[in-house]
């Protein structure tokens, strides 16, 4: 569990994903926190990626998260359409190479074909059930969507509402949220 008592770092995001119907969506919150103290609440920790055939959210240092964008566009572009692939080579480079392995964050990844979760350990990791969610809210999160996928709802309903509880329990959450949706296989 992480210690948020040290008011040098920051803290604080919730990334869920749904993948549903012919869509899958990826949703993130917008708070920063320094310690106990907010200060950004607009945040944009979703984004597209490549050619705008991935979405990628992620939670931890900012600059590490930017570092690692960087990083799997490189991989995107030497393995176009491969996704898995491109995360994997990351994922190596992530554990292996001096620099990259003092980076602190986690990633969200999809495409139309498969939702994947990376982290520093070398984990490159597919979801079942076609959710998952990181970062200090995203048990929550999780836990809610997984609850939701049995209704009617749409994945961008599903995504919202689980952000919208994991803003009601967790502190280093908030309701500004950036969504992104692509066309999924399903």
């Amino acid at each position: 569990m992480i210690d948020h008592s040290d008011a040098n770092t920051w803290y604080g995001t919730t990334i869920v994903a749904v993948r549903k119907g012919d869509k899958v969506v990826l949703a993130g919150d917008g708070q920063v926190t320094l310690g106990a103290t907010v200060i950004k609440h607009t945040a944009r920790k979703v984004r597209r990626l490549g050619k705008g055939d991935v979405v990628a959210g992620f939670a931890g240092a900012t600059a590490d998260a930017f570092t690692l964008f960087e990083r799997l566009e490189a991989k995107l572009e030497q393995y176009p359409g491969q996704l898995t692939r491109a995360c994997v080579e990351l994922a190596k480079d992530w554990r292996t190479d001096r620099y990259l392995r003092r980076l602190e964050a986690m990633m969200i990844v999809a495409d139309a074909g498969v939702t994947l979760v990376l982290t520093g350990t070398g984990d490159v990791l597919e979801p079942e059930g076609g959710v998952t969610g990181i970062g200090s809210g995203g048990m929550y999160a999780l836990a809610a969507a997984r609850a939701l996928m049995a209704t009617d709802l749409d994945a961008e309903t599903v995504a919202r509402r689980a952000m919208k509880i994991a803003a009601d329990i967790c502190v280093y959450t908030n309701e500004n949220v950036v969504v992104e949706t692509l066309d999924a296989r399903t």
